[in-house]
């Protein structure tokens, strides 16, 4: 496909929205959203992707068709892999994808395991899977929204070559659509905007006529968060490059998203989330996941569309858009973060859990991220009149922030005391990293949506760890395999007998043949590195280097 890199693009869309259960209810949205999302896809223009669609199926032929999906791929391959359907769990929390002839009684055999599409993509040999969750969590229901109050998506789904993007998070609701009392199917509101980011090629922020996975999970989370929908989506991406979802003419006008329903009702905000131990996503072509983000980098501002509504709104300009409270500040993408962190060789070979201290920038209590003491005055910025950027200046093609209010499109005469009216206050956090075993000095895993809150409140940016491989005493790793080397006398070599060696699972007894000349190797299955994407481990190369005098020799036996 001219303007995408090499290798095959396939998406497959699993709709489900009835339901021979009646503890399911039907769901209005799945088969609009499987149509919806197909036409963008395949459009030669925008997605180049090869569409296979299921939809209401039984659960044996969703099984069927998601590991023909990934069977028999090329490394080049980028693969898409769309949900939309009830999600169930079982006594033991375990995740289900619910499907026409799903029995909520009996999940394993009549639903799709979570653990079983983690078992496809595990064995698939593709570089990049991108999955899309529109899912709900059980079978309890708020009015026109499908929910569930806690799953680890996460924990049952993420792995390294992958991004996920889910509709929600595990405590809210994913909401079908904007007007409940209509009978006409119409996408959910998370699908919704997955489509029109990728049409109207809105969610192109950076205007280089390409939408990767990053950008396209950007434009959907702002779409829902100022359309008052009560949610917010998830991301998690652990993959090597950058991963182009679709192209768009670069620089052209964006169209508008359709407008909004106000919010219904005010709910908790989440945080915007987490890449399970993955750095970002975008193209395969060019930037590989050991380039780091540029040192105070920030997301370029969004194009025109629904957030020029929103900023027009905002300035008194009549528009059809809702408005985003007048006393905020213009809520901006918190900065990215690189903290670099050591690890023995131990621990990079096999894996570990490390607990991780993080300075970062929280929304201020005292002002939830206003930036003015409570109960006084904020006025927009007289110079960029609330918009917070002004016109580009010379020898440059985009608008930059306000010089004035530094972006926040704002002026605030009374400053919180707390955050002297940054909206953000410092805290040191506690996070939990989880390192798969594998992984190689310089490496970076992502942690999505753990970096710093953005000014007035906006979401958290992204904190990459590298991985600092500390050198073993005795160990040298190659890739997957290790490397030893040890003298032994010259009566073990002539004899035969056993050598002490060390390896990452403690002290081995090798057994050495008798004759041994040397430099010869022995190869020790199985005791290097894990593989970082698939099972097993790589071996242990020792190196054996007979001694003239016996009384030089290592130890053996």
């Amino acid at each position: 496909m001219p303007g995408f890199p090499a290798g095959r693009r396939d998406a497959l869309l699993i709709a489900t929205g009835i339901y021979e259960s009646p503890a399911l209810k039907p769901l209005r949205s799945p088969r609009q959203d499987c149509e919806g999302l197909a036409a963008v896809l395949r459009d030669p223009g925008i997605g180049g992707f090869q569409v296979q669609q299921l939809v209401d199926a039984k659960s044996y032929e969703v099984k069927r068709a998601l590991e023909q999906f990934f069977r028999n791929r090329g490394r080049e391959d980028l693969l898409l892999l769309h949900l939309s359907c009830h999600g169930i769990k079982d006594d033991e929390g375990h995740l289900y994808f619910a499907m026409q002839d799903t029995d909520k009684d009996l999940p394993a055999s009549t639903a799709v395991p979570a653990a079983f599409l983690h078992d496809q993509m595990a064995r698939c040999r593709a570089r990049t899977i991108v999955v899309l969750l529109d899912c709900c969590y059980s079978g309890a229901f708020l009015p026109g929204a499908k929910g569930d109050d806690y799953v680890q998506v996460k924990e049952e789904l993420a792995g390294h070559g992958r991004a996920i993007l889910t509709a929600t998070n595990r405590t809210e609701y994913a909401w079908e659509g904007d007007h409940l009392e209509a009978s006409a199917p119409q996408p959910s509101r998370f699908t919704g905007a997955l489509i029109e980011g990728l049409r109207s090629g809105d969610a192109d922020t950076d205007h280089d006529g390409r939408i990767t996975v990053t950008e396209l999970y950007d434009y959907v989370y702002e779409y829902l968060h100022h359309s008052g929908a009560r949610q917010r989506p998830r991301m998690w991406a652990d993959l090597e490059y950058r991963v182009t979802l679709a192209r768009t003419a670069a620089g052209r006008p964006a169209a508008d998203p359709p407008a909004a329903d106000p919010p219904a009702a005010d709910t908790p905000a989440a945080s915007r989330p987490a890449a399970a131990g993955a750095p970002s996503a975008a193209e395969s072509e060019t930037t590989s996941w050991n380039s780091p983000p540029a040192e105070g980098e920030q997301t370029p501002p969004p194009g025109p569309g629904l957030f020029t509504r929103l900023k027009d709104a905002f300035n008194g300009v009549d528009g059809d858009g809702p408005s985003p409270p007048p006393h905020r500040q213009l809520a901006r993408r918190g900065q990215d973060a690189l903290l670099r962190v050591e690890f023995p060789l131990t621990e990079t070979a096999l894996g570990t859990l490390r607990d991780i201290q993080v300075d970062t920038a929280v929304v201020c209590d005292r002002c939830q991220g206003a930036g003015a003491d409570a109960g006084t005055p904020v006025h927009p910025c007289g110079r960029c009149n609330g918009i917070g950027t002004s016109g580009p200046e010379p020898g440059r093609d985009t608008s930059v922030p306000c010089r004035a209010c530094h972006g926040s499109g704002v002026r605030i005469p009374f400053p919180c005391h707390a955050c002297t009216g940054d909206g953000r206050v410092r805290v040191t956090r506690t996070l939990t990293l989880k390192v798969p075993g594998g992984v190689d000095h310089g490496t970076r895993i992502q942690l999505a949506g753990e970096g710093e809150v953005g000014p007035g409140g906006g979401p958290p940016g992204d904190l990459y760890i590298e991985v600092v491989e500390l050198p073993h005493p005795e160990l040298e790793r190659r890739g997957d395999d290790l490397h030893l080397t040890r003298r032994i006398a010259r009566s073990l070599a002539r004899g035969g007998g056993t050598v002490a060696v060390t390896t990452l699972d403690g002290s081995k007894s090798v057994r050495v043949p008798a004759g041994l000349r040397s430099g010869q190797t022995l190869r020790l299955v199985g005791h290097g590195a894990m593989h970082l994407r698939g099972g097993g481990r790589g071996d242990l190369l020792l190196h054996l280097d007979v001694d003239k005098d016996d009384g030089r020799a290592g130890p053996g036996r």
